[in-house]
């Protein structure tokens, strides 16, 4: 994903009220249809937001590591529209949605950082829609390790099949397909039979 470091917004945050949170694994940051009264910073661990279709299947929109903003289009939302939850141990800091909004209309520099942060989450948001589109489990897999690097590790991979839009049994099978010595084999991974 391309990213704009933390540390450009961060300095303009100077003065501003806020609390630095902690979230277990698997704990939610805000449910869908919570009241939007804080913005969250991821300042380390990961954080999804998911909205779950109505088959009941988690779609991930967003990964949310260290130095993003969780779900920052809901600065201008009065509710959540999805679920943001720590898949790993996190922190974060919350600031007020309402002194954000202010600050935000009256500094320039605050402002300019914050279009070029949802420069980039668009950007990122667009290329996700573009693998989602893509016909096979190998495609999404290549053109998710282009944009991102590499794969995350082997206890994430749930989480990638969930952010590739494909059962987590198709992403492992392609993952043994990729590691011809030493692959995830069925019996290795829980929930899955082979």
């Amino acid at each position: 994903m391309i990213s704009i470091m933390f540390e450009d917004i961060a300095p303009l945050l100077e003065g501003f009220t806020r609390r630095e949170l902690e979230f277990e694994a698997g704990q939610a940051v805000f449910r869908q249809e919570d009241a939007v009264r804080q913005v969250f910073f991821i300042a380390d661990g990961l954080v999804h937001l998911v909205r779950h279709l109505a088959s009941g299947a988690p779609l991930v929109l967003q990964r949310a590591g260290p130095g993003t903003i969780l779900a920052e289009a809901s600065l201008y939302s009065a509710k959540y529209h999805c679920d943001g939850t720590a898949v790993t141990q996190a922190r974060a800091w919350a600031i007020s949605k309402k002194e954000l909004l202010d600050r935000l209309s009256e500094s320039s520099k605050l402002g300019f950082a914050f279009v070029r942060r949802l420069a980039a989450e668009l950007q990122h948001a667009r290329f996700h829609a573009e693998v989602l589109s893509i016909r096979t489990v190998a495609a999404r897999l290549d053109a998710w390790m282009e944009w991102n690097g590499e794969i995350p590790p082997r206890g994430e991979w749930v989480d990638l099949a969930a952010e590739l839009g494909v059962s987590p049994a198709a992403l492992y099978r392609e993952m043994a397909t990729r590691r011809p010595y030493g692959g995830v084999r069925a019996k290795d991974v829980p929930g899955l039979r082979g």
